[in-house]
């Protein structure tokens, strides 16, 4: 009796000792934010101390890349460590914007039930798992959080919703209310971004003497342009949506230090990997975003609308002030994670991803990825080495050599014909062992998908339409007329 005890005790405080070694991991999530709207992207105007802090603690990535320039795709692509494009999630899923032919329509749109996500994983390990905001994966209840690994949630569902909790939430905001759990409706009585803060950091209260994961995936920038008059009076110099868009960054910045200093407080933060990135670059013409010194915007394949910030950071494994120049991806996250947590990659099944910390520690010098993809219908770029084809619908596609234009300006396509006709080859041999799009969007959007592109194609338009709002009587002008 007293052997079987003494086995039992020791089996306890083996488990526990190994679960300690575990670390916790916090992904910090932004929506729609610009490619040079933080302070550790070089920003004089957006005040982003917390954020920037962080960038100093780690490893900065100057090639960090998503798997697609919109939403929901991109987040697809990040909780399975696949190309979405694989199991057809190649389109965002909202409802209005759907062609009447698609095959799936309304609550059928959402991430297939045969793919497992990182919480999945992370929960093989032990893990105590955790999504709060903007989930954007589904709003049908199978497509729940909580049926997808999560043990808590505090969100909603779909893509975009007020800052300030809803007195009346209508039938068309249904997919948009604030969901404690499952079905458990409740609004927020503080700023949504401040009140998902608030949820992330009771959560690391309660589990603090467990392995945790959690997905903090703020709306914050995506519109619409909120800000509480607090934060707006702390940019006197700013005027209309750009304004707005740097109080909105203040709280999300505020919001991501009480989570860090919430792990610092329990001295959880040496051995807690805290990742912060942005679903895709940021859409100008919609809340005033900067992705230069980048071409392009939110839902086009120009570096601006596909390369966004990216931080990892991790006291206890990877240096301070790191800074690794090949291109990664939110498809690594997934492996990074699961080997951290003591998984083994080789148990990894049928993803694109890799795991990132030996190449971030020097132990392997290679580039984690020479190909990269992003596809939505005709359009498709190619990345292989610093090439990159860009394959269009109405115009010759396009070849750059990003180690000496990263803006994009210069198209040597018809300099390299060897080369485009290569990698137009090994696109097409690619793009053929993917399922065909479950839904499609209506052609009206792919028209506005190449005109917001042509609108934001070179830095010096950009310079242009931002005048509004960098000239103070345009900018005061425009303010006041929004706010009537």
């Amino acid at each position: 009796m007293k052997k079987s005890i003494i086995y039992l005790l020791l089996t306890f405080i083996a488990v526990h000792l190994q679960a300690q070694k575990q670390p916790n991991i916090v992904f910090l999530f932004s929506d729609d934010a610009g490619y040079a709207d933080f302070g550790f992207q070089g920003s004089k105007i957006m005040k982003t101390p917390n954020l920037d802090k962080l960038a100093k603690s780690g490893a900065k990535f100057t090639q960090g890349y998503v798997t697609d320039a919109t939403c929901g795709p991109s987040r697809a692509g990040l909780i399975t460590g696949k190309y979405q494009q694989r199991f057809g999630y190649e389109e965002i899923n909202v409802p209005g914007y759907m062609s009447a032919n698609s095959k799936f329509l309304a609550d059928d749109m959402g991430l297939p039930l045969d793919q497992l996500t990182i919480a999945d994983y992370l929960k093989k390990l032990g893990y105590k798992t955790a999504m709060y905001g903007k989930w954007h994966l589904g709003d049908a209840d199978r497509y729940h959080p909580t049926k997808r690994g999560f043990d808590e949630f505090y969100g909603f569902r779909g893509g975009a919703r007020s800052y300030f909790g809803y007195n009346d939430v209508s039938k068309a905001n249904l997919d948009n209310r604030m969901e404690r759990g499952f079905g458990n409706y409740q609004e927020p009585t503080k700023y949504v971004t401040d009140a998902l803060a608030n949820e992330a950091v009771s959560f690391i209260q309660k589990n603090k003497d467990n392995p945790f994961f959690i997905y903090l995936a703020f709306n914050a920038v995506h519109t619409p342009m909120q800000a509480t008059a607090e934060d707006l009076k702390k940019f006197p110099n700013l005027y209309g949506k750009r304004k707005e868009l740097a109080a909105m960054t203040l709280a999300l910045d505020r919001a991501c230090g009480k989570v860090i200093n919430k792990l610092k407080e329990l001295g959880l933060d040496k051995n807690t990997i805290i990742v912060f990135s942005n679903d895709n670059g940021g859409p100008t013409d919609k809340n005033a975003s900067l992705n230069l010194p980048l071409s392009g915007t939110k839902s086009n394949h120009l570096e601006g609308g596909i390369r966004v910030p990216y931080l990892i950071s991790w006291p206890k494994q990877i240096k301070s002030k790191t800074v690794y120049n090949y291109p990664v991806s939110t498809l690594d996250l997934l492996p990074t994670f699961y080997a951290a947590g003591g998984g083994k990659t080789e148990d990894l099944k049928d993803i694109d991803g890799v795991n990132l910390l030996p190449y971030i520690n020097g132990e392997n010098n290679a580039r984690p990825h020479n190909t990269l993809f992003w596809k939505k219908e005709v359009r498709l770029a190619y990345r292989e080495g610093d090439w990159k084809l860009i394959r269009f619908a109405d115009r010759p596609a396009e070849l750059y050599d990003l180690s000496t234009d990263t803006a994009e300006l210069n198209n040597i396509a018809f300099k390299h014909p060897e080369k485009v006709k290569s990698m137009f080859k090994k696109m097409f041999d690619w793009e053929s062992t993917l399922q065909r799009p479950l839904w499609m969007l209506k052609r009206s959007f792919e028209n506005y998908d190449i005109d917001r592109m042509d609108r934001y194609r070179t830095p010096e338009k950009v310079k242009r339409e931002m005048q509004q709002y960098t000239s103070p009587i345009k900018e005061k002008r425009q303010f006041e007329k929004d706010n009537k």
